[in-house]
């Protein structure tokens, strides 16, 4: 089987990793697509994974997201045809789903992110399959779509993937012996963040007023950050970071997604943005692991983080052994909806109208 794999984003080519050597192993030829976005080529480049860069983030808002769509449908449509394979698989899935109308290549895609609802409502209704965790709350096309137990961030921080290494989290900024606090402040370009604004320096400084008599701080920032606060930046390796993470203290920040890796890796997280997301809403309300807040004030920030370091190791480490007993190895899942679709979404359709 030849199985195209596009990525537009660093965290796809986390999700992908392992599904990509499992495909491998069993004989099959996987074809990557990728997007300059963030640091995705350099972990790819990283991985060791050949792949084909058809686009850059576009810039300028709506209107430059918008250009981008049309020269990356383009682009994907002129691979496509050329490399001929049998099925597509994505994270969010856009430009698979246009592609593989045009095509006839069936399009997996794979998505948590409820507030998207542009980008999902160009993207469901030409899927071939939409393939969500269940903790998802949007809308998903009632016969053409599969749920499971778990988050995209178990595809590769999965105990059977990840273990993490303190000698590989000092070697990259992690205190050596104290408390580490890890900090993610995100651009807020991407098309599920159009309306959002993040934190200001006001907070930002009230955050490290209030962490840094208590250990090292360490923040990774997709805008740039002011001579003040630049001093924290996190300057370790990007293919080692959630060695570090795994060691952390505490994770605060913009990021869902960072926010989620680090409460599958057992480490308490506050997720301060304006939307929510299922999986994070999820994971405080089963597990206690994720703190979410949505008014981005100080005082409910100051009272989050008082709150979590208040717990002591053995409640964090409880409350992980408990995810990972209720959620499944997603790597796994991804590469069997891959290998033997339409089968998973047929035998999942037949179950439910039973």
């Amino acid at each position: 089987m030849r199985v195209l794999i596009d990525i537009g984003h660093p965290a796809h080519v986390h999700f992908f990793h392992q599904p990509i050597q499992q495909l491998k192993a069993s004989g099959h030829e996987v074809i990557i697509t990728s997007r300059d976005k963030e640091f995705a080529l350099e972990l790819l480049d990283g991985l060791g994974l050949e792949h084909h860069s058809l686009s850059a983030l576009g810039k300028g808002g709506m209107f430059g997201l918008a250009k981008e769509l049309v020269t990356r449908d383009l682009a994907l449509l002129k691979v496509v045809r050329k490399t001929k394979p049998d099925i597509m698989a994505a994270i969010g899935g856009v430009f698979i789903a246009h592609v593989g109308k045009l095509t006839g290549v069936p399009s997996l895609v794979f998505y948590d992110t409820e507030n998207a609802t542009l980008q999902n409502g160009i993207t469901y209704p030409l899927a071939s399959a939409v393939i969500a965790p269940n903790c998802y709350h949007g809308w998903l096309p009632k016969k053409r779509h599969l749920r499971y137990h778990g988050y995209h961030e178990l595809s590769y921080l999965h105990p059977n993937y990840f273990t993490p290494n303190h000698k590989i989290a000092v070697d990259n900024g992690l205190s050596k012996e104290g408390e580490t606090f890890f900090l993610r402040l995100v651009s807020w370009q991407a098309n599920h963040d159009v309306g959002e604004n993040g934190w200001s320096e006001a907070l930002l400084e009230k955050v490290i007023n209030k962490l840094k008599p208590l250990g090292k701080i360490l923040i990774s920032s997709e805008a740039a950050l002011s001579p003040a606060m630049d001093q924290y930046r996190y300057r370790g390796s990007i293919n080692q970071v959630h060695h570090v993470m795994a060691f952390s203290t505490l994770f605060i920040g913009e990021s869902a997604t960072m926010a989620s890796e680090c409460a599958v890796l057992g480490v308490p997280a506050i997720y301060a943005a304006e939307t929510g997301r299922g999986y994070t809403t999820e994971q405080e309300q089963e597990f206690g692991l994720v703190k979410n807040l949505h008014t981005i004030e100080w005082n409910l920030l100051e009272a989050a983080i008082d709150e979590l370091l208040a717990q002591p190791a053995s409640h964090w480490k409880q409350a992980h052994q408990q995810l990972l007993a209720e959620t499944i190895d997603v790597a796994q899942f991804v590469t069997r909806c891959i290998t033997t679709f339409p089968e998973p979404l047929q035998r999942y359709q037949a179950t439910l109208e039973s």
